[in-house]
């Protein structure tokens, strides 16, 4: 390698030295970037043509080659592995071994290319037998791969050594990338592209071919979604699944499929016959069994209050779980209920919620196109290019049966010189010294047709022979129209290739296993009684729950050092955000919150807090309480509560803060409110509309609320309604308040992002509040 870049050294190159030696870093770099080609290009991704890695092309190619195809006995699967790795896969027998047994189980392939007798593992996740107690053949649905394979259909390149020859590409008769799907990471991307209905992504292949400008609407119609080995259900809506296919990018749900069974004495039992990719029998009972067993997360000495409650969840549900799978039933997780009584819909979903019966099942669509390069493509795309691969490959394969007829009917015009003169032939034969030659010259006859001649038997002289050539003769020479017409018309060969999809979707084509019907996602929530609480934080961010409203803040106890940080008025069935100095939303169910007996417990307990964060800001109501969060620059925007809420207990990243920014103490607004009021550290006041404050859902920076000079910043933000604001402060050693309403409101009203004005009378530490906020907690 150092040698061939020595030869394109340049002297102006930083990396190099003047005598020509390359620098560790070029050399690295260039080393990494073709070992990033070579697990690109030779390992991970699949071809958009024939839908195979390497590894696998080259399992099917010398299982060809053996003559191992479906109706032949099954050899070692150790026979086949040495084969690959000798002629054509220099690797590890392991992989290639590996690679096998995956395109033999029918769990894992929704069309499997690999006849396997033997263990070949179990969608449990058991491993198969090792290579030299299993056997293999091909399956007659690998015929779509390798039946056109010694027709010229594709190139063939050297292998490894240069001793034997393969195919750089198998000339599949159907997109089979998309109709087995494929999984593997390379260096910088990966591809997981999901199995799909034979005769669905047939059917659009056609219409395709007939309509290159088909509606995305049409095409989708007619692919409405993957189609799983194992069945299951997609529960993504339509066209949610369209605009996957449309960016190559995205991910759908995915749940099992079950029924109930009714038993003796009103008893029934939950039955999964069919689980989602990627999900086990074993997987299931392994996480049922931590569920209603659970164990202590490392580091902590005890369970969580999260998993206790999962845990008395679980046990007043489920009674027991059995696997009863087997030759009969793939698939057959029976779950018990405790008592017959329980919701049938309720016991379905706590299921569903807390196993992966119910789960994501990621989709990229990176594959190498047929100009050699990797990338993400959509559904038409991948279709599009299949079908210009396709058409290749049929032209050649006419070509290719046009040069042996046209070859086959040069050798029987020249036979027919025989049956038009057969004693002249004999002659000339028995008095020449060099035959063919002598033939060549007296009967005008090409080198290829004198030695056909001179290799034919006697008995084939007969007359009866003569006919069959006549026959043959004017068969071929029809045969040889049609092949022409064929390579001429492009809208016959469309119609051909129409024809011959088609057929193999006739005969390999199958129902549809996974069932597409939208739902909604399983959520567990445990039942929570609807009552009236006030939720106590204090400033070290400890939480408690008092039941209960217009309690007495003066008389909540704290631990020393500690003090009241707000007391907010909601109902249990209400949440509670916590959020951190980097701007990150953490949701806490209030009904989760301990009881105000106690000092409650902190904050950093009830969710998975960011490392080097911590939380500076709470607050709590019902989900469509609206509220305003804002920066000490000036920027916030308005949002719902529920807007702000996660189901992870790492919570979601929602607000934008700058450095050297800080978030402010989030504002409640009342249904009442009309008015914001924003007081800055210097003392200026801007009331703005509430609605001139931007509603940002999925949270961010927001909007300038209130323009500040450079040395200035927000103190205090308060929302407000007809009812004003009262200012206070310390004025001259004396408390003093006053009321801002009406016209001495209205006197600071603004447009967003303005200055605002000087306040009148300027006191220290002023304070807003909002008049009809009785118990200052504003």
């Amino acid at each position: 390698m150092t040698d061939d870049f020595n030869q394109n050294f340049d002297p102006q190159d930083a990396n190099q030295d003047p005598d020509g030696d390359l620098t560790l870093g070029l050399y690295a770099e260039q080393a990494y970037l073709d070992y990033a080609v070579s697990v690109v290009r030779g390992r991970a991704l699949p071809e958009v043509g024939d839908g195979q890695k390497p590894v696998q092309r080259r399992i099917l190619y010398a299982m060809h080659a053996m003559g191992l195809h479906s109706g032949a006995k099954p050899v070692k699967s150790a026979r086949v592995v040495g084969d690959v790795l000798g002629k054509y896969h220099p690797h590890g027998d392991q992989a290639a071994y590996d690679a096998l047994v995956r395109m033999a189980q029918d769990f894992t392939l929704r069309y499997p290319l690999i006849d396997g007798q033997g263990n070949f593992g179990s969608r449990d996740g058991d491993n198969a037998a090792a290579m030299r107690y299993t056997e293999a053949r091909l399956t007659p649905f690998a015929r779509l791969l390798l039946d056109e394979l010694d027709e010229g259909t594709v190139n063939f390149g050297p292998n490894y050594d240069g001793s034997y020859q393969e195919p750089l590409m198998l000339p599949a008769r159907l997109p089979v990338m998309l109709l087995n799907g494929a999984s593997g990471i390379a260096v910088g991307m990966a591809t997981e592209i999901p199995s799909h209905n034979l005769g669905e992504v047939a059917r659009a292949s056609v219409a395709l071919l007939k309509k290159p400008s088909l509606p995305d609407d049409d095409l989708y119609a007619m692919v409405p979604g993957p189609d799983f080995a194992g069945g299951g259900q997609i529960i993504t809506a339509p066209d949610d699944i369209a605009q996957i296919y449309r960016t190559g990018r995205g991910s759908i749900k995915a749940r099992a499929r079950w029924h109930y069974e009714e038993m003796a004495r009103g008893q029934w039992q939950l039955v999964v016959t069919e689980l989602p990719p990627g999900t086990s029998g074993q997987k299931v009972l392994e996480e049922i069994e931590d569920l209603t067993n659970p164990k202590p997360k490392a580091g902590k000495k005890a369970l969580s209050a999260e998993q206790q409650q999962t845990k008395a969840l679980m046990l007043n549900l489920l009674d027991t779980v059995r696997d009863e799978s087997g030759k009969d039933a793939p698939v057959r997780l029976v779950f018990a209920p405790k008592s017959s009584r329980v919701d049938r819909d309720e016991f379905a979903t706590a299921l569903l919620a807390r196993t992966s019966m119910e789960g994501n099942v990621a989709i990229n669509l990176v594959c190498i196109g047929l100009d050699g390069r990797p990338r993400q493509r959509s559904l038409r795309e991948i279709l599009t290019e299949w079908l210009a691969f396709r058409r290749d490959t049929v032209v050649r394969r006419t070509a290719f049966r046009r040069d042996k007829v046209a070859d086959r009917i040069h050798v029987l015009e020249g036979r027919m010189v025989v049956y038009l003169d057969v004693d002249a032939v004999i002659e000339t034969i028995r008095e020449s010294d060099a035959p063919r030659e002598a033939l060549m010259a007296r009967f005008s006859l090409s080198e290829r047709q004198a030695d056909d001649i001179l290799e034919m038997r006697l008995r084939q002289l007969a007359r009866l022979e003569g006919f069959k050539i006549e026959q043959e003769l004017a068969d071929k020479r029809q045969e040889l129209e049609k092949l022409q017409a064929l390579l001429d018309d492009e809208t016959t060969l469309k119609r051909a290739m129409v024809k011959e999809i088609e057929a193999d979707a006739k005969l390999y084509g199958d129902e549809r296993r996974t069932l597409i019907e939208p739902a909604e996602r399983a959520v567990m929530e445990a039942k929570v009684l609807d009552e009236p609480v006030t939720v106590i934080v204090s400033q070290q961010g400890w939480l408690r729950s008092r039941q209960g409203h217009g309690h007495d803040a003066t008389q909540f106890g704290f631990k020393s050092g500690d003090a009241l940080y707000g007391a907010f008025e909601c109902r249990t069935t209400d949440t509670l955000i916590a959020l951190s100095d980097t701007g990150r939303a953490y949701t806490i169910a209030v009904a989760g919150l301990p009881s105000a007996r106690g000092d409650g417990a902190p904050v950093t307990s009830m969710i998975e807090l960011e490392p080097r964060s911590r939380i500076i800001h709470m607050f709590a109501g019902a989900p469509d309480s609206r509220w305003v969060l804002a920066s000490a620059s000036g920027y916030g925007f308005q949002i719902k509560l529920a807007d702000a809420t996660s189901r992870q207990r790492a919570g979601k990243q929602y607000v934008t803060i700058e450095k050297g920014d800080s978030l402010l103490a989030p504002v409640p607004c009342a249904p009442e409110a009309r008015y914001l009021a924003l007081l800055s550290e210097q003392e200026r006041l801007l009331v703005i509309d509430i609605n001139e404050v931007k509603k940002l859902t999925a949270g961010g920076r927001g909007t300038i609320l209130m323009g500040l000079d450079a040395k200035d910043s927000i103190a205090q933000i308060v929302a407000a309604g007809e009812g004003g604001v009262r200012l206070s402060g310390i004025y001259r050693k004396k408390e003093v308040e006053d009321v801002l309403a009406g016209e001495s409101l209205l006197a600071y009203l603004g447009k967003r992002a303005r200055k605002g004005r000087q306040l009148d009378v300027r006191p220290r530490q002023p304070r807003l509040w909002a008049v009809d906020d009785e118990d200052g907690l504003a």
